[in-house]
């Protein structure tokens, strides 16, 4: 993939630990945009107001906020102008706490965290919460902020594994995704591949087609949903041509 690694623009680094309300502490890197010295005063200060929260796949297989499907879709975050914050959830790496194996307190860790960014960033107007594998189930338990612009991207949802990853409270997750597509102001990008490795793909289209079919019942022209379906990639996006899809449809998707 190095002509993916080509493309690579510059950007300042921040590693550091964030200590949310609950008392857990997670481990975070934020990657953002370094200006353009030809770039207009005005364009720096409103990149400055959009930032991309970024969720690993399941602690308990090694997710880990340096995954590199996560690494690829910062690359088109960055070129839109957002700040990318990646994370460990709690548990992984030097994130404090003990992973729950339903997922609901690295739910409640999330919304912290979106209090901590947006106590930092007061002028926030774009929020971009996007989850990969586990973590889509994570970032689709978010709700819409009331007062900025939010959209979620959901990358390779398990829907095939879901029962388990939740410990059989898959229902939350359902009913919680649903209301975040039929809510008047989100703005939901779901991809998938054709290939993947834990979810077939006759159980995708059908999920991708309630999917629609809820959000077509709650009618908006505030709000938005695509999915989109990348022939021959897999689980891991391990396949050139599927990246190459990948980044182009996060990077169309993203303002």
């Amino acid at each position: 993939m190095s002509g993916l690694r080509s493309q690579r623009i510059e950007r300042k680094i921040i590693q550091d630990v964030v200590q949310l309300p609950s008392g857990t502490s997670l481990e975070y890197t934020l990657l953002r945009p370094a200006p353009s010295s030809s770039a207009p005063a005005d364009r720096a200060s409103e990149d400055a107001k959009k930032v991309a929260i970024c969720l690993h796949p399941w602690s308990w297989l090694g997710g880990r906020m340096d995954d590199p499907v996560l690494q690829i879709v910062t690359e088109p975050l960055l070129e839109r102008g957002y700040d990318v914050l990646r994370y460990n959830t709690r548990g992984a790496g030097k994130s404090k706490g003990w992973p729950s194996l339903t997922g609901s307190q690295e739910v409640e860790d999330l919304k912290e965290l979106v209090g901590w960014v947006r106590s930092n960033a007061p002028d926030l107007v774009k929020l971009v919460i996007l989850g990969y594998s586990h973590g889509s189930l994570i970032a689709s338990m978010h709700p819409v902020l009331h007062d900025v612009d939010t959209s979620h991207i959901l990358l390779s949802y398990p829907l095939g594994p879901r029962h388990w990853l939740t410990a059989f409270r898959s229902h939350r997750y359902t009913t919680a995704l649903q209301d975040l597509v039929t809510n008047p102001k989100s703005r939901v990008l779901v991809i998938y591949g054709d290939q993947d490795d834990f979810t077939s793909i006759q159980a995708y289209d059908s999920w991708a087609e309630q999917l629609r079919s809820a959000r077509e019942s709650s009618p908006s022209d505030h709000s938005s949903l695509r999915i989109a379906k990348v022939e021959g990639a897999s689980h891991f996006w391990r396949e050139y041509t599927a990246v190459h899809q990948l980044v182009n449809t996060v990077r169309e998707w993203v303002e």
